[in-house]
């Protein structure tokens, strides 16, 4: 066990885990109630693409609300399906090995159970937009049980996850006008290299358990090389969402107001120490900020 990583987890039994009854506590953290940035980064590209294509701010804010309640449950099912592939693996890395199903709190067929529920949930909300998001959004149901699997096979999961976990942005962008449109996959790009980014200082805290036990990652693959490419893949991002937002035709003043998301990206590339596992992680929760002043550039764009 590497000396970065020893003794190091990031679960919490804070918060709300803490308000629970105890036979919920171990549901809470397998679906990471107590680490709400997951679903905060599943969700902010979809108010991207209300904050630039809502028809009213009363439908936005409707849409925001659905897609919040949807993140929450689909970022949770996506975590006990990545927890039922990996609870193996997870019982040898330092940071994972306290999860539920890793540690035995929960069992397997008890997590199946609970995975169905959270799906119920999911099509309750997922019912609520109209048809073409429907469609697309349940299309999104295989990448997500497939995801766990790319770790395994590829150097580059992040970059799998960043298809997978960027859908709200198409999805949101059909919500909002019932048809796709070139800002749409302009918006899916954007949310693509952000979120290799992110993760990609987020897997820098397992770096040494992952070699240790086979799992494959782009902070194993980039090591030292990882500030020049966050470098590059943020400022992909930027010039992605400067397209979608002319291609929608805001006002100029959004690209403004994207100083300030550039600005945040800038300051995690310098920060950055590959070496510290915990400033990772607080660099990485850090990007639910940044996704927020992305949705205040695009709300700019259309004063």
């Amino acid at each position: 066990m590497g000396a970065g990583v020893a003794s190091y987890t990031d679960i919490r039994r804070e918060g709300l885990p803490a308000w629970l009854p105890t036979a919920w506590v171990p549901y809470a953290l397998l679906m990471r109630l107590d680490r709400p940035i997951g679903s905060w980064l599943l969700y902010l590209p979809g108010p991207w693409a209300f904050a630039m294509a809502a028809p009213s701010w009363g439908r936005g804010l409707w849409l925001a609300f659905l897609f919040g309640l949807g993140a929450v449950v689909m970022r949770g099912a996506g975590c006990v399906v990545n927890d039922l592939w990996d609870r193996d693996l997870d019982r040898q890395v330092e940071r994972t090995r306290g999860r539920p199903l890793a540690s035995g709190a929960v069992s397997p067929r008890g997590a199946l159970v609970f995975l169905a529920g959270l799906m119920l949930v999911g099509l309750a909300i997922l019912v609520q937009l109209p048809w073409p998001a429907i469609l697309f959004g349940a299309a999104s149901l295989v990448p997500i049980a497939l995801y766990p699997l790319a770790k395994r096979v590829t150097d580059w999961p992040q970059a799998v996850l960043g298809f997978v976990f960027t859908w709200a942005a198409p999805t949101g962008w059909l919500a909002a006008t019932g048809h796709f449109a070139a800002p749409a996959f302009l918006l899916w790009g954007a949310a693509f290299f952000w979120t290799l980014a992110y993760d990609t200082i987020y897997a820098h805290q397992d770096r040494e358990d992952d070699a240790l036990v086979g799992i494959r990652s782009s902070a194993l693959t980039l090591g030292a090389r990882t500030a020049p490419f966050l470098g590059v893949t943020f400022a992909l991002c930027i010039l992605l969402l400067a397209a979608a937002g002319l291609s929608a035709g805001l006002h100029p003043l959004f690209l403004a107001g994207l100083l300030l998301p550039a600005a945040h990206f800038s300051w995690q590339v310098r920060r950055l120490d590959i070496h510290d596992p915990a400033l990772c992680l607080r660099l990485f929760r850090s990007n639910r900020d940044a996704g927020l002043l992305v949705v205040l550039a695009f709300l700019l764009g259309r004063l």
